[in-house]
């Protein structure tokens, strides 16, 4: 099943050739009808000759309306671009084509309309030409050109074989089993509720199945699917869908909302992305610029970050960083168009490179630009590794499925980073390890041989650091701390002493001056076993570090916050205690004062 979408300037019979197709206007508002021009996205499906089922999405052609028409092209297979034959190529026509080939459309059907209107059919040599010529510089230069009148029937029976030829080679939809649907409608019907239709990407959706509508977290039920009016139990990957959702009030919803599956997507307000100008344009790119971001059936306000450049020009690409007003749900790969909001033009478009920048990057920071550059050029494996290193220490499954990579390319960057060492597991589960980049573990375990060993330095008399104060300083989680430094315990980076973390190699090493002060004090508990020095007096002679070596050492042991005792003197008056009770069964205060 594939999706096409049409493209083409206003008026030159895009809705009527839909028409003529599928026998279904699919012009659905009153006001569209009366003006006769598409404001919204229009629906229609047809069966072709051979047999090949399609959906098509009828798109404004006015440049008033063409922020709708960008929530129509994001999830099409290929297009359907419209040129009047008593007007040739016009604005509208090659803006819609700049926004084909930004999308990276491969796949369209040229027709040529309304060969019905010319007195003259020669004209439509110079109509073939121009268009060809049109076509030139962009990723539709050999698309096919078919002429035809919908309103005479000529040449629709040759264009519906030309778009069963054309969509025959097209591979099927990557399934990733993380579906989403943009939604670009949303709409109430009496004894059934909340339905929403969109294009169906990365999986499968099911009746019965639990969903969550993002941005706003809202939770629902697949009441029901359909696809060209057929109810259906499983919609799959590239379809055009109608789900009955339950749970969920019209209301609630807006277009460019994601239904997903719980747990499995999440928001952003921050995307990395490659991004190209659009030629011959007339403006720059600059930093901190605002535009309005098309990505799915969603809009959004955006500024613009540019990184690695001061500016970009008509048919410049680089790198961006756009900074959202409102979240969006995005994965590495997705298509997007960025517009002038006023007056209106097309700035450009590009692909997401990172739909979870951990960070606002320095605009100049070479090893972000690498990292970015390293995900649009890579291999898989390449692509993999360096989404690793940005995820720091994750479950295998998140990380495998944030690379936006199929299933097959997933098998093989896994095998081929586990075969050269790269993935560093921190857990011995089968399912889902925890997993690092060699890169990051050998980053994080600087961290801690540094960390400790700058502890040990400014307080030398102490065991170690604290777990938590080092937990806080590597700024992890308390389930990755332990993860990394168990791992770090198993690699005889460091040793795990209580509380407490030290350096492997670490030891308290204690002056002779040390060394004589603590056995000054250890002096005046033997000469007065059962009064000796407070805890107060005990610290102001030896202070807090050397006290705890004390304790340590287990020459001193504290009963109570004021009392301290030699430990052989606590084990003679214990052992007493004991002796006494064993002999006569009971002992008084004043008799174990006094003993």
């Amino acid at each position: 099943m594939y999706v096409i979408g049409t493209a083409g300037h206003v008026d030159h019979g895009k809705s009527t050739l839909v028409q003529a197709l599928t026998g279904t206007h699919p012009d659905r508002l009153k006001e569209e009808q009366e003006r006769e021009m598409t404001i919204d996205l229009g629906f229609a499906w047809l069966t072709l000759p051979k047999g090949m089922t399609i959906g098509i999405i009828d798109v404004p052609g006015h440049r008033d309306f063409i922020d709708n028409m960008l929530s129509g092209v994001g999830g099409i297979d290929a297009a359907l671009l419209v040129i009047a034959a008593d007007e040739g190529v016009m604005p509208q026509t090659r803006e819609h084509l700049a926004i084909l080939d930004l999308l990276e459309i491969e796949r369209a059907v040229i027709a040529i309309t309304k060969i019905d209107t010319l007195e003259d059919r020669s004209w439509l040599a110079l109509i073939h030409d121009e268009v060809v010529e049109f076509l030139a510089q962009t990723n539709l230069a050999s698309s096919p050109i078919v002429e035809v009148s919908a309103t005479t029937g000529e040449g629709i029976e040759n264009l519906q074989e030309v778009l069963e030829d054309t969509l025959s080679g097209i591979q099927a939809r990557r399934t990733l089993k993380k579906p989403r649907l943009s939604i670009d409608r949303a709409f109430s019907i009496s004894g059934f509720g909340t339905v929403v239709t969109g294009t169906l990407i990365d999986g499968d959706f099911s009746v019965g199945s639990d969903i969550v509508v993002l941005p706003k977290a809202t939770k629902g039920r697949i009441r029901g699917l359909q696809t060209h009016r057929e109810s259906i139990n499983t919609a799959i990957p590239g379809s055009r869908v109608a789900v009955n959702i339950s749970g969920v009030d019209v209301d609630e919803l807006e277009r460019g909302d994601m239904l997903v599956y719980p747990k499995q997507h999440s928001t952003t307000r921050v995307l990395d992305v490659h991004f190209k100008v659009v030629p011959d344009i007339e403006l720059s790119i600059r930093h901190n610029q605002i535009c309005k971001l098309f990505i799915g059936a969603a809009q959004r306000i955006a500024r613009i970050r540019l990184l690695g450049s001061e500016e970009l020009l008509s048919g410049d690409e680089g790198l961006l960083q756009l900074i959202l007003e409102k979240p969006v749900v995005a994965v590495r790969g997705d298509h997007f168009i960025l517009r002038r909001p006023s007056p209106s033009a097309t700035l450009g478009g590009g692909h997401v490179v990172d739909p979870h920048p951990n960070k606002l990057y320095r605009r100049w920071d070479e090893e972000n630009l690498d990292r970015l550059n390293g995900l649009i050029k890579g291999s898989p494996a390449e692509v993999f590794a360096t989404t690793l290193m940005s995820m720091g220490i994750t479950t295998l499954k998140e990380a495998v499925e944030s690379t936006g990579l199929s299933t097959d390319e997933r098998e093989q960057a896994l095998h081929e980073l586990q075969q050269e060492g790269h993935l560093v597991k921190f857990s011995k589960s089968k399912d889902d390890p925890y997993v690092m980049h060699i890169r990051g573990w050998t980053r994080i375990r600087q961290r801690i041989g540094q960390e400790t060993e700058k502890y040990h330095h400014q307080h030398p008399l102490r065991v170690g650091i604290p777990k938590e104060e080092l937990r806080s300083r590597l700024d992890l989680d308390s389930k990755e701390f332990n993860l990394i430094i168990n791992k770090a315990q198993d690699e005889e980076i460091v040793s795990i002493s209580g509380t407490h973390i030290q350096a492997q190699s670490f030891s308290i090493q204690l002056s002779e001056e040390q060394e004589a002060t603590i056995d000054y004090l250890l002096l005046q508990f033997e000469q007065s076993p059962t009064t000796p020095p407070s805890v107060k007096e005990t610290k102001e002679i030896l202070g807090e570090d050397l006290l705890n070596i004390c304790f340590m050492r287990g020459t001193l042991v504290q009963v109570s916050d004021e009392v301290i005792f030699h430990r052989e003197s606590y084990e003679s008056m214990q052992a007493w205690i004991l002796k006494k009770l064993d002999e006569t069964g009971k002992v008084t205060v004043a008799e174990a004062r006094d003993g």
